[in-house]
């Protein structure tokens, strides 16, 4: 929580100069304290439904440790879905409907499977506008993930992800672009941030269209951005919600496709990911998968367990200070009633004061 200038002590002024968050004693005099409600829209199949659903709860919950936070999670008609996991949604998630009725803080919309070469065709492009025309009129700030990025990008400046020659695939590091940015208060200036993806947008493009870039890789590209009016719209390309793990289960998955004949070749290693203790590992049991399927032999089991204590985190309190400045500017700009986006005298298209 922010600090409050409630005297003339000049260490408040010299911590605000030097970008430190102090609030003024009337700023905070009129702020509503109350819990924050926040949406997750969850769009990924179901094999990575929970999971994710949990990655990016637990980063919710790991922030202020004041705040009291209500997740709704939600997803969307026009996914491909098996009978229990309709029924999971039907029993544990809110509506859409039930969310615009009641109205939300903020809300966070993850990444999804595509089948189609423009997002525009894909049968959840229609619901997945709908949810993000309203958004940008009644919720304080808008937080997408990966393809939901490339997404609303699109939707509202005519940006168009561009394929890349190979997947963006390992853990990269990253430097802040935008130091004095609210969202970058106490972070890293380097830090690492997973990526998984096939398309990318550039910071060019971005710039482009008027919004800027808060953190970058050299290597991995932009990772974080922010809409012209620095808050409304907040948008990852990298997962900084992801496991120890995930990157490790995406290569078993690809190394199963590789062993049953779906793709030719085998699949490399995420970059920066695995030391070369994991990677002699994974070497010994492609040996025996192989040799497995010369004799006829069902395949070994990937066993997870074997890996995990190889792996580093190296992204994730990181992510979490981030989600932390960005719920902690959303306490202090929304509105007490959670059907209006601000708080009275907040400039929607300017909501920090930036412009």
């Amino acid at each position: 929580m922010p600090l409050v200038q409630h005297s003339k002590l000049p260490t408040f002024e010299r911590l605000r100069d030097t970008g430190h968050e102090v609030l003024s004693l009337e700023r905070a005099t009129h702020q509503d304290i109350r819990e924050l409600h926040i949406g997750f829209l969850n769009m990924m199949p179901d094999a990575a439904l929970q999971a994710t659903e949990r990655q990016f709860i637990r980063l919710v919950g790991g922030c202020n440790r004041i705040a009291q936070f209500f997740v709704y999670p939600f997803s969307l008609d026009g996914l491909p879905r098996s009978k229990d996991t309709l029924e999971y949604i039907d029993s544990y998630y809110s509506t859409f409907a039930e969310l615009k009725e009641t109205g939300i803080d903020a809300l966070i919309i993850t990444g999804a499977n595509v089948a189609n070469p423009a997002l525009d065709q894909e049968p959840f492009w229609e619901p997945l506008m709908e949810v993000v025309d309203w958004a940008r009129d009644n919720v304080a700030s808008t937080l997408c993930s990966c393809l939901a990025t490339h997404a609303v990008l699109q939707r509202f400046y005519g940006i168009e992800r561009r394929p890349m020659p190979q997947k963006k695939w390992g853990v990269f590091d990253h430097r802040i672009a935008y130091p004095g940015h609210p969202l970058m208060r106490g972070i890293n200036t380097r830090f690492d941030v997973p990526h998984s993806r096939f398309n990318d947008i550039s910071r060019e493009q971005l710039e482009k269209a008027g919004l800027s870039v808060l953190v970058e890789s050299s290597e991995g590209g932009v990772h974080m951005a922010v809409s012209p009016d620095h808050f409304r719209a907040i948008f990852f390309q990298g997962h900084p919600e992801y496991d120890v793990n995930s990157l490790l289960k995406e290569y078993k998955r690809e190394v199963y496709r590789y062993l049953k004949g779906e793709v030719s070749q085998s699949p490399p290693f995420p970059q920066h990911c695995f030391p070369e203790a994991a990677k002699a590992a994974a070497d010994r049991y492609m040996s025996l998968a192989q040799a497995a399927l010369r004799r006829g032999e069902p395949l070994p089991e990937f066993v997870d367990s074997e890996f995990a204590p190889l792996l580093d985190n190296t992204w994730g309190d990181t992510g979490r200070a981030i989600i932390s400045n960005w719920l902690g500017l959303v306490y202090q700009l929304t509105n007490l009633d959670r059907k209006l986006q601000y708080m009275e005298g907040v400039d929607p298209d300017n909501p920090l004061g930036m412009k």
